[in-house]
């Protein structure tokens, strides 16, 4: 089953969703990520359970322009989700987001727990994670730090040839698994989702200020927090720091994944995905 696009009209504007899979709804975004139809390899791990919906926020592939700067932060951002969700007309969904996603997520626990009947956040922080630890490949004292901030800039250009976007973009996520030499069988070629420049540039600015960390009190649904780690984009002392303030948060820890546990331990992501899933169904049964 391929993804299947769909432009869905909001009270919101227009945004752009692909969906796959078949079960209780499941929404995947990133914060900077343009995807298409072919879809995305951290939400092809839960087609098999659920519906997923991979939403492209503003200013990523053909979803509604930001008519002002503030509507591409994070807490706009998940304004607009809940505007999809209406406009699918579903009471409630799950949401699941590895790094920004994962970010996005804890603003959408924070302040629309009503709407989630559960949440998953894999490889992320709930605040700004690149000043906080020498372990970040995006702290200046990290050895792949420079390397890491040319990428980055260079992959944001529209002209750069396909062939040495591609050789850039595996060099890229090489930093970030546990073993680079598996890059080719966990990533192949047939996803094509690229990066959305202007959100990225967003991004980097309001990261530089955002803590709701003292907030995570707040959220009420069932949640899993999954890190690698090894993590060297979100390393693992975020991931627990989530498990501390969020209420019945359940961490697991794998110990031989870097940044993309759902790929790096695919089976045993899948099966602890499914058994928190599981544990998630009994208890709104019971």
């Amino acid at each position: 089953m391929t993804w299947k696009q769909e432009l869905l009209n909001t009270k919101r504007g227009c945004f752009e969703v692909f969906r796959k899979g078949r079960g209780e709804p499941l929404c995947v975004t990133h914060h900077y990520s343009a995807f298409n139809a072919s879809g995305d390899h951290f939400a092809d791990a839960f087609t098999e359970t659920h519906e997923v919906f991979l939403v492209n926020m503003r200013e990523a592939g053909h979803s509604e322009r930001a008519h002002e700067p503030y509507q591409l932060g994070f807490l706009e951002t998940v304004f607009d989700l809940e505007a999809v969700r209406e406009a699918l007309g579903f009471d409630s969904w799950t949401f699941a987001g590895h790094s920004t996603g994962g970010m996005i997520g804890t603003v959408y626990g924070i302040y629309f727990s009503q709407s989630l009947n559960s949440l998953v956040i894999v490889g992320s922080a709930a605040r700004e994670f690149m000043s906080g630890s020498p372990q970040c490949i995006y702290h200046e004292e990290h050895p792949d730090y420079v390397r890491m901030q040319e990428l980055n800039i260079t992959l944001k250009g529209s002209s750069l040839p396909e062939d040495e976007r591609k050789a850039l973009t595996r060099e890229r996520i090489s930093f970030s698994l546990y073993k680079p030499e598996r890059f080719p069988s966990l990533f192949p070629p047939h996803v094509t989702k690229r990066i959305s420049a202007t959100r990225m540039d967003f991004f980097n600015r309001e990261i530089q200020l955002f803590d709701v960390t003292r907030k995570l009190h707040l959220i009420d649904t069932p949640t899993l927090i999954v890190c690698g780690r090894h993590d060297v984009q979100c390393p693992l002392l975020y991931s627990e720091e989530m498990r501390e303030g969020i209420p019945g948060a359940e961490l697991v820890v794998f110990d031989e994944s870097n940044h993309y546990p759902f790929l790096e331990e695919k089976e045993r992501f899948r099966t602890v995905s499914e058994r928190f899933f599981g544990k998630v169904q009994r208890v709104s049964e019971a």
